[in-house]
């Protein structure tokens, strides 16, 4: 029935229908409807873009949950959400060591075949839709150059105007080279990480303490590097100088390490503060850091991303300010912290343009709690290259990857 509206010669509008991902096959199949007229995310009719991995559209609030998960790592090393849809509740892993992604059943069975994830289930060793030989599984095809695809897919959608870097091909990934400032990265915690091998020539860690005397020309002699991680002094540990001096030389011998501008090698940095940086000195760190990342590509708005959602509650972004001048936004830094339970043992604030840093706490623990932390100098701690391991996953899209054991205690 027509309704009129009152005091309109209009018809009402009818109310859209709700996507259903159950019809995708019909209407591709009977209704020989063009799959990239469909979000293969949900069904939506409403489609705003391509998806960037597999030939389909995507609808404006399935790009958006993509734009916010797809870099986001679990403690095993492997994304958190379906490399499709960016949802699902249980997920099929590739079995390939060089791959991370993951695959929703409902994606499975609605784009391949029904009953495919659980024959997928029993397999003792499968390889994913992007790692097969051959490009279709029913209707699920990967696109020709996916990964520039996928570069293309991020400057075009994403809020932030930092351009990404490419993921680079696994025949194309060397061993990472780091440069380690201050709270040491050990070599034994990198290899756990499985970005470092006994007798690997390529890949390399330098260790500097003191950097008072460094000068570039000895950075750039050592380097090239393609990560620079920094950190202020853990809980517990004297040091005799002030917190702000580690901030400041990390920025200096950062500017030494990071590559030439127009260049497109991946280039990582992080800054972990073990709480003892003032509210007024993570100011200025925000303000020299948001610099870094207009001058470094960011690989993806990973910044802005906070926490991995409980179960059931959709992902939200960390809260961002402008300058005076209203010039580009400031992202705060994230908070890792390290719970048993509900005791929070350490938590770090870090700055990063690594992928998919992240809070893992932040609705949960207050800051009265962190400041809490921050005047006990005595908790029980662990290293920060341990605490904040989650974050150094994502770099396997970008450089060899030795191990497929990331879960190993550090």
């Amino acid at each position: 029935m027509d309704v009129i509206l009152v005091g309109s010669s209009e018809l009402s509008s009818p109310r859209p229908a709700k996507p259903r991902r159950d019809l995708i096959a019909h209407e591709v199949k009977v209704n020989q409807r063009d799959i990239e007229d469909l979000c293969i995310c949900c069904g939506s009719f409403q489609v705003h873009t391509r998806h960037p991995l597999f030939e389909g559209g995507m609808c404006a609030p399935c790009k958006d949950k993509f734009l916010e998960c797809l870099f986001l790592y679990d403690d095993d090393g492997y994304q958190s959400y379906c490399s499709i849809c960016c949802a699902g509740e249980t997920l099929l892993i590739c079995e390939n060591p060089d791959c991370t992604r993951c695959y929703c059943f409902e994606c499975v069975d609605t784009l391949v075949s029904p009953g495919t994830s659980g024959r997928v289930h029993t397999m003792s060793n499968w390889v994913c839709f992007l790692c097969l030989p051959f490009p279709r599984s029913g209707l699920l095809q990967r696109r020709r150059k996916w990964r520039a695809g996928l570069k293309a897919f991020y400057d075009r959608e994403a809020e932030s105007p930092l351009e990404m870097y490419k993921t680079v091909p696994v025949w194309k990934r060397e061993p990472v080279r780091v440069l380690s400032l201050f709270g040491d990265i050990k070599k034994a915690e990198l290899m756990s990480l499985g970005f470092l091998e006994n007798g690997s020539e390529a890949g390399t860690r330098r260790h500097l303490d003191d950097v008072t005397n460094v000068v570039r020309r000895e950075v750039e002699d050592w380097g090239p590097f393609d990560l620079v991680y920094g950190s202020t002094p853990p809980l517990g540990r004297a040091f005799d100088r002030p917190p702000g001096w580690y901030l400041f030389q990390f920025h200096r011998i950062l500017q030494y390490a990071r590559p030439r501008p127009g260049s497109q090698q991946p280039f990582f940095w992080m800054f972990v503060d073990n709480l003892v940086l003032s509210e007024d000195d993570r100011a200025v760190a925000t303000r020299f850091l948001e610099a870094e990342q207009r001058a470094c590509p960011v690989p993806a708005p990973a910044l802005l991303l906070s926490r991995i959602p409980a179960a059931g509650q959709e992902p939200w972004r960390r809260a961002q300010h402008r300058d005076l001048s209203g010039r580009c936004p400031m992202t705060n830094p994230v908070t890792v912290q390290d719970a048993h339970g509900r005791t929070v043992r350490n938590a770090v604030h870090v700055w990063s343009n690594i992928p998919a840093v992240r809070s893992r706490h932040s609705a949960v623990v207050s800051q009265e709690e962190l400041s809490l932390l921050a005047q006990d100098r005595q908790p029980p701690t662990q290293s920060p290259a341990a605490l904040v391991k989650n974050c150094f996953l994502p770099l396997r899209e970008y450089f060899k990857y030795f191990s497929a054991e990331v879960t190993s205690c550090l």
